[in-house]
């Protein structure tokens, strides 16, 4: 079937209504103008937008969410509207009473309200009486002119899949082996840091311990489970742990370690203590702390390092957020997130968010790793995430960590790389910061 609005009228439409397509259901030219040949070819989907054409050339119709069908009452809906174009310019009319929105007619075409209907049964006329539940004039919107030459009702469809990448990615082995050559390369700023030390942070069952795996198993060389990782509604690391990343099997370490917490938890006294926040920044923390939720640690505590230095503190933070879960993120666990934002603000340490999870979120990305950048619902949980935790959009880094898989696979690898490399950059510019601040110092001695 081919479509009677014209593009840049559907573009119109959809301006109004998010970032969506619309896909053509019925056309009464050819299933009839009839209320049987629309309700067999609409029920039971939606949105919709339904389209009335005229021989006076006016382009005119509706939009509703709740799905059509035949039950003979009203359906509320408090984005329904009605529509009429002016050349190439859309007019809106919002319902007035949404309780009165739509109206389920067997043997009628679209019925908004008792002030429009296309399709009247079984004739290609339009009832037209405005001021029931939705205020416009017949004039403008139909030139008084109810007689119908096409009706046509689309369905609005969530579009996941966006025309180009806004995020470019080589999805090809020779960078990938370019990324983990770079790392396994990467020296430190400053020079009393061989290792940058990154801390995972997140709530329970996000991915921290899952991403150290990830990354040790793209070194491996094969799928590794060195920390212990898994689905639980408590957390499952209970000790301070710091990772260092070795090039391979028995090879040498990587410059970088990555620092894994117990998980943050809703209620209080459960999960990481804020409190330990501070300490484990500073570098206070040894490593197999034993984590005590009701209590943090004291400096009398063994083990504890007095003096710790450059090499022993935290150089960047990365916030490990289940992309299922942006938009269901309790209260309490995103206030006990902004406390931890402005530790670390205050400190001066760059942040970063993992987005993990992102093919279980996704059914395009679950389809092909590869479309991450095309996805437009990830896009948008990227950005949210980014909003709530306070970072700008370029710091979120969408991953996708080994759970299930018995072999490696060249695409997810080249998105955990490049969140090493985005941790690098980040720590380089912590490093050429505090640079520049003791430098500061000095010349004012």
């Amino acid at each position: 079937m081919n479509s009677k609005l014209t593009s840049s009228q559907q573009k119109e439409i959809c301006s109004q209504l998010g970032r969506v397509k619309l896909r053509l259901l019925y056309k009464a030219s050819i299933h009839g103008f009839s209320g049987a040949g629309f309700h067999q070819q609409c029920d039971n989907h939606g949105p919709t937008v339904s389209v009335g054409f005229n021989a006076s050339g006016y382009v005119f119709g509706g939009y509703t969410k709740p799905p059509f069908s035949q039950s003979g009452g009203y359906m509320q809906d408090e984005q329904a509207f009605l529509f009429t174009f002016n050349g190439e310019k859309l007019i809106k009319y919002p319902v007035s009473s949404p309780a009165y929105a739509v109206r389920m007619v067997g043997d009628c075409g679209p019925y908004f309200g008792e002030d429009l209907v296309l399709v009247m049964r079984g004739k290609a006329t339009v009832y037209s009486n405005p001021g029931n539940y939705y205020n416009f004039t017949a004039a403008e919107m139909h030139g008084n002119d109810i007689q119908l030459t096409e009706c046509e009702v689309y369905e609005v469809e969530t579009m996941l899949e966006l025309e180009k990448p806004w995020r470019p990615v080589v999805w090809e082995n020779e960078k990938r082996v370019e990324m983990m050559e770079s790392i396994r390369l990467h020296c430190s700023p400053s020079n009393s840091v061989a290792q940058v030390r990154v801390l995972l942070i997140g709530p329970v069952g996000a991915g921290k311990s899952s991403f150290f795996n990830s990354i040790n198993s793209v070194f491996k060389g094969y799928v590794s489970n060195q920390a212990i990782a898994g689905c639980s509604t408590n957390s499952l690391t209970k000790q301070f742990r710091t990772y260092s990343i070795k090039d391979g099997q028995g090879g040498n370490p990587l410059p970088i370690i990555l620092c894994d917490t117990m998980g943050l938890e809703e209620s209080t006294g459960a999960g990481l203590d804020i409190d330990d926040i501070a300490s484990i920044l500073e570098g206070h923390l040894p490593d197999s702390y034993q984590f005590n939720p009701t209590a943090p640690l004291r400096s009398n505590a063994s083990g504890y390092h007095k003096w710790p230095g450059l090499s022993d503190k935290i150089h960047c933070v990365a916030y490990v957020v289940d992309a299922c879960k942006v938009a269901i993120l309790p209260a309490k666990l995103e206030q006990k997130l902004e406390a931890i934002r402005r530790k670390v603000n205050l400190m001066g340490i760059p942040q970063l968010v993992l987005l993990t999870k992102v093919d279980e979120a996704c059914p395009l990305v679950s389809q092909d790793i590869r479309n991450i950048y095309k996805s437009s619902y990830i896009q948008d949980i990227m950005q949210e995430v980014g909003v709530r935790l306070g970072v700008p959009m370029s710091c979120v880094v969408p991953v996708k960590n080994y759970s299930k898989e018995f072999e490696l696979d060249q695409n997810c690898d080249i998105l955990l790389l490049t969140a090493i490399i985005q941790m690098f950059r980040s720590t380089d510019d912590y490093f050429d910061d505090l640079s520049d601040r003791l430098s500061n110092v000095k010349t004012k001695e």
